[in-house]
């Protein structure tokens, strides 16, 4: 089973991704930023669903930092703010795909099989 990383601070979103992913993946859960970093360079994750909004270190700077040692690790940026300059914002900081909260099971779904 493929395995995916949910990089979420908040702990009901967390529950729903977990709803919506846990039949189709193995899911494991990173707090913040500094943790997700760890965890997809440590865990090899098939793809990395990131929040942007997260305490120590920003879904951004965790997306760079990973982007440092990996290139090829699919990176979903995951965010509440759903303005075209957030989605590029993501996009230059290495996200390969872009999803609004609140999260569309079908959209989210449907993305994540264009990478894994």
């Amino acid at each position: 089973m493929k395995r995916i990383l949910v990089a979420e601070d908040n702990d009901s979103n967390f529950m729903l991704m977990q709803y919506i992913l846990k039949k189709h993946y193995e899911l494991s859960r990173a707090k913040n930023g500094q943790e997700a970093v760890e965890k997809a360079l440590g865990e090899n994750p098939d793809l990395v669903l990131m929040d942007i909004k997260m305490p120590l270190m920003d879904g951004l700077g965790a997306t760079r930092q990973i982007r440092m040692q990996n290139t090829e690790l699919p990176i979903i940026a995951l965010t509440a703010n759903a303005f075209d300059s957030d989605r590029q914002t993501a996009l230059e900081a290495g996200c390969n795909d872009f999803l609004s909260k609140p999260v569309n099971p079908a959209l989210c779904l449907q993305t994540i099989e264009k990478y894994i």
